[in-house]
Parts: structure tokens; C-alpha cells; sequence
């Protein structure tokens, strides 16, 4: 039964991941995303349901659309499977309201990921939706049966201080390059971040980035891919370290701290 249950769940996420494609898509083109239903980037055919199937649909017709013939980009699989992916890490047999609220704010990282990875710019949408939704989720904390609770105010301010100390950082190295180095858009995902990991598993994630970001940046160099002026998009980095800092955060700190103590 439990096998079946996560089959579900990784199904439900690579429907979902199809359906943030085409947020993604819409977006980058500026189109409203109730324009009707999907098409071929290429040729602009609209796809019937068996263009549409997840994963199925890509394997079955060799990454070419049915009508024009032309590729598909690797993208559509790779957050089909990433997004499928990620709903099971998440899904743990935990409250629904948890569940969906870590869903919604995973949603948002794969969209920032793609977007940024693509055109070099965090889409503020993408942002401005996960803070709105973590702060409700904090603030719905504070309260049991409709009642205040005064000692709920930890985790808030906890995640508050992540927030403020993260976006604080990164609005000190754009203020200071000017924006050379770093984007105002990281500053306000660096928020996003603190609000929703909270503290101390922000700096594990923004070591994380750090140090993944550095890593790819000189293999780039290295391969002759990039240049030192070159630009990187640090968002994806970003949001890998968050959802390190998500899954595997209190283990990498506990074994950590086992070393310090």
C-alpha cells in the first residue's frame, strides 16, 4: 500500500512539474497563464492528452513534437522527474496542511531555478508568492484552537533573524559591488530563504551555495566555458543549498557539531 501511495505522489509531481513548465514558458513570453490550453513552443499546434502525458509523452515521442517534428528541450523532462522527485522527499505521511505548504515553497524554488539558470533574473512572482505564503504559515503557528499562544513567538522570530541576517549579507555585497557581483533579486530570495529554513539551517544552505557556486564557477573556467567577468546565475546555487539545508539540514549540523563538541 505504501509503494502505491508513493507512486501517486511522484506522479502528482511530475503532473505538476508538466504544469510549471508551462508557467515557466508563459512567463518567459509574456503571456497570461489562462491563455488557453497547451501548445508546441515551435509550432504552436495545440497538444491533445497524449502530447501531455508526463515523462510518458517525451521518452514515447522521442523528444520531437507529434505535428512539427522538432525537439523538445531537455527542460520539460528534467522538472517532470525533479519536481516528481522532490513531492517524495517531501511527503512523509505528515499533515496536509505542512505538506502542501512545503509543496507550494518547492514549486516556487524549481521555478526560480529554471528561470534564473535560463535568463539570469529571479522572477519576483516566484519570490514574492513564497514569502507571502511562509509568513502566513508562521504566523498560523502563533495560534492553537484560535487562541494566541504567547510561546509560538520563537519560531517566528527565529525565522525572521534567518531572513534579515541572510538578505542582510547579500544586500551588502550588492550595495558594495554596485551590483557587479550580486543581484537584488538574491537579496529578496536570500529573504525568502532565512523565512522558510529559519536558523541555523540557512547558513548551511548559503555554505552550501557558496561552495557549490564556487565549484561549478572554476570547473567552468577550467573547461574554458566561462571567464573570471563571466556572469553566473547564483539563484539555482541558492536554491540547491536550500533544499540541502530542507532534507538533510538538522543531519549535516547534528554531525557537525559531533566534531566540535
Amino acid at each position: 500500500m505504501a509503494i502505491l501511495i508513493y507512486c501517486l505522489v511522484f506522479v502528482l509531481g511530475a503532473c505538476w512539474g508538466s504544469f510549471l513548465n508551462c508557467l515557466i514558458y508563459r512567463w518567459e513570453q509574456g503571456q497570461k497563464l489562462n491563455r488557453g490550453r497547451s501548445f508546441c513552443p515551435k509550432c504552436h499546434h495545440q497538444l491533445g492528452f497524449w502530447d501531455l502525458i508526463p515523462i510518458f509523452s517525451f521518452i514515447f515521442l522521442r523528444r520531437k513534437c507529434r505535428y512539427c517534428r522538432k525537439k523538445i528541450a531537455w527542460q520539460y523532462l528534467l522538472v517532470e522527474i525533479s519536481t516528481g522527485l522532490i513531492f517524495l522527499l517531501i511527503f512523509n505521511f505528515q499533515s496536509w496542511i505542512i505538506l502542501f505548504y512545503q509543496w507550494f515553497i518547492a514549486s516556487c524554488f524549481i521555478v526560480i531555478f529554471i528561470y534564473d539558470l535560463k535568463h539570469y533574473l529571479i522572477p519576483d512572482r516566484a519570490v514574492y508568492a513564497g514569502i507571502i505564503v511562509v509568513f502566513l504559515f508562521r504566523i498560523s503557528n502563533l495560534f492553537e484552537n484560535w487562541q494566541l499562544i504567547i510561546g509560538n513567538y520563537d519560531p517566528l522570530l527565529n525565522s525572521l533573524l534567518a531572513a534579515v541576517v541572510a538578505s542582510g549579507f547579500f544586500f551588502c555585497i550588492w550595495a558594495f559591488s554596485r551590483g557587479r557581483y550580486m543581484g537584488f533579486g538574491d537579496v529578496k530570495l536570500a529573504f525568502l530563504l532565512g523565512l522558510f529554513l529559519g536558523w541555523p539551517n540557512i547558513l548551511l544552505a548559503l555554505f552550501t551555495a557558496f561552495l557549490s557556486g564556487a565549484l561549478v564557477g572554476v570547473g567552468l573556467m577550467i573547461l574554458g566555458r566561462k571567464k573570471m567577468q563571466s556572469q553566473v546565475p547564483f539563484g539555482p546555487f541558492l536554491v540547491g543549498g536550500a533544499l540541502v539545508a530542507l532534507f538533510f539540514g538538522e543531519r549535516i549540523i547534528n554531525w557537525y557539531l559531533s566534531f566540535s563538541i
